[in-house]
């Protein structure tokens, strides 16, 4: 998670929401993301989804199914739609969402046989998101 944190950090010296997301497959990392929605100019470009397209290019092959997710923040509704079909075989966050998570939906976004551990680091992660968007207010 503090890899994550790491690309959390790169978003908010982009002016970006500070979410981070990593990638690893056993012991290696082979995706580094963080939100690019406003540099991209593309309201899909979270970070779980560039971490999903980049280990699956790094991969050569769609399926994470023994890869591990780590972001700092719930993942909303459409980026669990993507770790469905990526079939990740596990998914860690740091601070639930209460207002955009997937959890607020269903718990049946992700792919049945993913494990989901919360809560990760959540205190950091909060804090970014919650400074960050102070800022802006």
């Amino acid at each position: 998670m503090l890899e994550a944190l790491k690309e959390a950090k790169k978003a908010q010296a982009k002016d970006e929401v500070p979410i981070g997301a990593i990638v690893a497959c056993g012991n290696q990392i082979v995706a580094r993301a963080h939100n690019l929605t406003e540099t991209l100019n593309d309201p899909t470009a979270h970070a779980e989804m560039q971490a999903i397209t980049a280990a699956s290019a790094y991969l050569n092959g769609k399926y994470l199914n023994d890869c591990t997710l780590y972001v700092t923040l719930e993942p909303c509704p459409m980026c669990a739609g993507a770790l469905y079909w990526s079939q990740i075989g596990k998914l860690i966050y740091g601070a639930k969402d209460p207002k955009r998570g997937y959890s607020l939906l269903s718990n049946t976004l992700l792919h049945p046989k993913t494990e989901v551990t919360s809560g990760i680091m959540a205190n950091e992660a909060a804090v970014l998101i919650k400074s960050f968007f102070k800022t802006k207010r």
